[in-house]
């Protein structure tokens, strides 16, 4: 059986087990989201794109 879930989903999970049981401050988790979305906007988001799907497409093999 093969569960498929969108990366956001996953760094959701980490955010709130990290505000949970680390007690990483809600307000940590804001500003690293918020830079997150202006980093998006920058020259950067497509490199940082194409490494992400680098980076899941090496974590779950390339089954073809």
């Amino acid at each position: 059986m093969t569960v498929s879930l969108p990366l956001v989903v996953v760094l959701g999970f980490f955010a709130w087990a990290a505000i949970k049981y680390l007690g990483v401050r809600v307000w940590i988790v804001v500003l690293i989201t918020l830079f997150g979305f202006w980093l998006s906007r920058t020259f950067l988001a497509p490199a940082i794109e194409s490494g992400t799907r680098s980076g899941v497409t090496v974590i779950n093999g390339r089954h073809i």
